[in-house]
């Protein structure tokens, strides 16, 4: 007698290999959303930069600046609190126009350091964050923890920058831009890990893929900050 049955295996591998494929379609979309947004933000800070009348107007008042500043953190509030709520289509344009709004304000860096600092520092970040994030996504140890620290500590850089706003002393910037680089490597290999585990609890929901963008998004980009700042050349 033939036997017609077939051997599908055991249904568990079944069921891993279906759900690491998820996995892996969901983190590439967390990052070709946050390779998008980096795009249109270097885009437009690089066609802000190269046209004097957009500089001249940006630059001469300071409250046009603190307009901008005011926006993209209540773009980044926005996208946060109400991400459940939002359209796929929402989600991705208040990502774009944050990440837009953010090129103009990333443009003045293209008037204090020279171009080929700002492309090595670039690598130097791309390099750095490639590794923790490798690191967040693939570690056994449970980040939960560091993240609450890193988050308070992010918290005392912020009250430190501004102190160091009204006594200009150089060896405090040199110490909070070091910290920055540090914390944000940190919370860079956390929100790996969470991006990770929003996947796995909540399903791979598209909007959820923007959320992880942003996040990482904002890790890189402070962390690209931070390095400039020490290891960038000033013009002259």
């Amino acid at each position: 007698m033939t036997d017609y049955s077939f051997d599908l295996g055991n249904p568990e591998d079944r069921y891993d290999s279906g759900y690491q494929s998820q996995e892996q379609g969901f983190i590439s979309k967390v990052f070709s959303w946050m390779f998008m947004g980096l795009l249109a933000t270097g885009v437009v800070a690089f066609l802000v930069v190269s046209n004097p009348i957009i500089i001249k107007t940006l630059y001469s008042s300071p409250f046009m600046m603190i307009f901008l500043g005011i926006g993209t953190f209540a773009l980044v509030w926005n996208l946060s609190a109400n991400m459940h709520k939002m359209t796929p289509a929402a989600a991705s344009a208040n990502f774009f126009i944050y990440a837009g709004l953010n090129g103009v304000l990333l443009s003045s860096i293209f008037l204090v350091y020279t171009a080929q600092s700002i492309f090595s520092t670039f690598c130097v970040a791309a390099v750095t964050f490639g590794v923790t994030a490798l690191y967040g996504a693939t570690t056994k140890k449970d980040l939960t923890k560091l993240g609450s620290l890193l988050v308070m500590a992010l918290f005392g850089l912020i009250i430190a920058s501004v102190v160091n706003m009204f006594f200009h002393s150089t060896g405090l910037a040199s110490l909070i831009n070091y910290a920055g680089v540090l914390i944000f490597v940190g919370l860079t290999a956390y929100d790996m890990q969470a991006i990770k585990k929003i996947g796995q609890s909540y399903g791979y929901n598209p909007n959820f893929a923007v959320l992880g963008a942003l996040k990482l998004y904002l890790d890189f980009i402070n962390l690209f900050i931070y390095l400039l700042r020490i290891l960038g050349d000033r013009r002259r």
